[in-house]
């Protein structure tokens, strides 16, 4: 589903340049929950940022569906991203003057989807987070493991076949993080999509199908991080 190779990234020049990616190779399946685990500094952003179409790499190339999504221009790039990739951030980056409905459907409405139509999706959405009787609330009058619900009923709106999350359990408790990701698990994940996770929360390993570690800008051998299955 995804392959990364070769990929390098640095930051500043001369003196300060910054290596954050040292030639990473990555390969993610369908049907694939994968963490990408490591201290702070280790690379896992920017590895995150590259694979989802958001941050350039310095070399390397990184194929989503058999397409080398570096080798397209800006707005060819942009439409894939929204038609293939949904991104969950680690602060939710919902908008607090919208409603959760509205909030969720913003990947339709990007696509120039008719408005009712759009509400309608999100709604149907929101069903399938749990959260359809919250449409009409703002983020603001919901706790954080609902917002966090309303972030991936926004990333999965339309239908990406790569999931990305960056921290997701970082605002939440350690059994509100849990129920979320077991939930993501078991009725976002699926045969045709790939769910792709940083983080540094070892309470939720259990529910990867594999784990990667990241240190110094490589992918190394992870030492006491084992597979799980």
């Amino acid at each position: 589903m995804l392959k990364a190779t070769g990929v390098t990234k640095s930051f500043g020049e001369g003196a300060s340049r910054m290596m954050a990616l040292r030639g990473v190779d990555l390969a993610v399946d369908y049907g694939e929950m994968l963490y990408i685990v490591g201290p702070s500094g280790s690379g896992k952003t920017t590895l995150l940022s590259i694979i989802s179409g958001i941050l350039r790499p310095d070399s390397g190339q990184v194929f989503v569906k058999d397409q080398d999504i570096w080798a397209l221009d800006n707005d060819t790039l942009a439409g894939f991203r929204l038609q293939t990739i949904g991104f969950v951030f680690q602060d939710y980056h919902l908008f607090p003057r919208l409603t959760t409905a509205e909030n969720v459907a913003i990947p339709l409405i990007l696509r120039r989807t008719p408005w009712a139509q759009s509400l309608e999706k999100a709604r149907q959405t929101l069903s399938i987070v749990g959260l359809e009787k919250r449409e009409s609330l703002p983020p603001y009058k919901l706790s954080g493991g609902e917002q966090q619900r309303v972030a991936i009923a926004r990333a999965i709106i339309s239908s990406p076949d790569l999931l990305i999350f960056d921290e997701p359990t970082a605002s939440l408790d350690g059994d509100t993080g849990r129920k979320i990701v077991s939930f993501v698990k078991e009725n976002i994940l699926n045969p045709k999509r790939a769910i792709i996770i940083v983080t540094h929360d070892s309470r939720i390993y259990e529910y990867a199908t594999r784990v990667v570690h990241m240190e110094d800008g490589h992918i190394v051998p992870a030492e006491g991080v084992a597979d799980a299955h």
